[in-house]
Parts: structure tokens; C-alpha cells; sequence
């Protein structure tokens, strides 16, 4: 090699080529796709959201609760489901304003995402109306 001005340099080019070849700093840990996966909450949220399984905080099973705790989580699972169905409606509204493309875009993204949401909060909804439905046909029987 070649020194450039008496220096171990390389002429401007060349050191310019391999500059560009060189792993940038920025991909050295600091980029997302090096972050550990559960360091994603859009993605966790995602999974938690279509998971019809997986229970609120603080949320116990149903068919462990008294009558008072089926009424109270029937009534938060009401006004989660009311909520998500207004955001559906909503993002659908905004839809018939965008181009072509940016339409496509939100139905393959955003509203399955609400969609599965509201589906969880409809089907753990079911669970606690059902077990609302069980313990008062139980009082009664008393």
C-alpha cells in the first residue's frame, strides 16, 4: 500500500470505499432489531390482545368468583368492548378518506390488531355474563 502525504493513509478514495464497507457503529447493539424481543411492548401488546385466554390484572377465573366480582368484571369487559368498537368504527370512518395504498396498509395492520382486541374483551365478556347468569339463577335457588 501505498502511504498518502507520508502517512499510512490511503488516497482519499480508497478510504472512502472502505469506509462505506465497514459495519456502521449504529448497528452495533443500539439499532431495535438488536433489542431483545420482549423489549417490543407493541408486539406483546399485539399477542395480549388476541389472546382470549389471557386475563386483565388483578382478574381471577370465573367460575372462582362471588356474584360481586362477575357483576364488576362484566362491567369492565362492557366498557373496554364499548371502547374498541368506537375506535373500529373510527379508524374505518378515517379510511374512506385515504388513497388506495394507505387504506390496504391500515386493513392489514391496524384493524386486525383492534379487531383481535375486541374480540378478546367480546369472548371474556362471554365468560363473566355467563358466570353473572350462573350465580344469580344460584341466589335464587337459595
Amino acid at each position: 500500500m501505498q502511504s498518502y502525504e507520508g502517512t499510512n493513509l490511503k488516497r482519499p478514495a480508497e478510504s472512502l470505499l472502505l469506509n462505506f464497507l465497514r459495519e456502521p457503529p449504529y448497528n452495533r447493539g443500539t439499532m431495535a432489531k438488536n433489542m431483545p424481543k420482549r423489549a417490543k411492548p407493541d408486539v406483546d401488546a399485539a399477542e395480549r390482545g388476541g389472546d382470549w385466554t389471557e386475563r386483565m390484572d388483578g382478574e381471577g377465573v370465573p367460575g372462582d368468583s362471588n356474584l360481586e366480582q362477575a357483576v364488576y368484571w362484566s362491567h369492565v369487559y362492557t366498557e373496554i368492548l364499548a371502547m374498541e368498537e368506537k375506535v373500529l368504527a373510527r379508524i374505518r370512518e378515517l379510511m374512506v378518506t385515504q388513497s388506495a395504498t394507505a387504506r390496504h396498509e391500515v386493513e392489514l395492520t391496524n384493524v386486525p390488531i383492534v379487531a383481535a382486541q375486541a374480540e378478546r374483551f367480546r369472548q371474556r365478556l362471554g365468560y363473566w355474563d355467563a358466570r353473572v347468569a350462573d350465580l344469580k339463577i344460584k341466589v335464587k335457588a337459595s
